[in-house]
């Protein structure tokens, strides 16, 4: 209360100096980053440091990366670009890493079918 409302306290409401009325209205007006109103959406600090301005400039920088990527790849050696990978996107709370489901055919990882079978959520049929 003291960072929002300076000069005044809680023990103000109970002297009779506020209203419930004063502590209502300055509870619902405080402002989204405060430790009430994180507490009364559930929110970590984590999750509300990431504002939208934060969300959106990270969405720029991950668009400028993979931007840069398909331009080194198009227009680089293909040698020397071969073993270029395309950026990772920056990490953010709540959103869960995409994962890729490769599958690889013949070689010592066999014939593919366990991960097709694992990626359509059957069992596989082996000969």
């Amino acid at each position: 209360m003291a960072r929002y409302w300076p000069g005044r306290s809680l023990l103000e409401l109970y002297r009779g100096e506020m209203s419930w009325r004063e502590l209502r209205v300055f509870l619902r007006y405080l402002p989204p980053d405060s430790a009430t109103a994180r507490a009364v959406r559930g929110a970590s600090p984590d999750e509300d440091a990431w504002t939208l301005d934060r969300q959106l400039l990270a969405s720029a920088v991950d668009a400028i990366r993979e931007g840069t990527f398909a331009a080194v790849k198009l227009h680089g050696d293909p040698k020397k670009t071969a073993r270029l990978h395309a950026p990772e996107p920056i990490p953010r709370p709540g959103v869960k890493p995409k994962q890729t489901q490769v599958i690889r055919f013949g070689g010592r990882h066999g014939s593919g079918a366990e991960q097709l079978a694992r990626v359509f959520g059957r069992p596989a049929i082996t000969q």
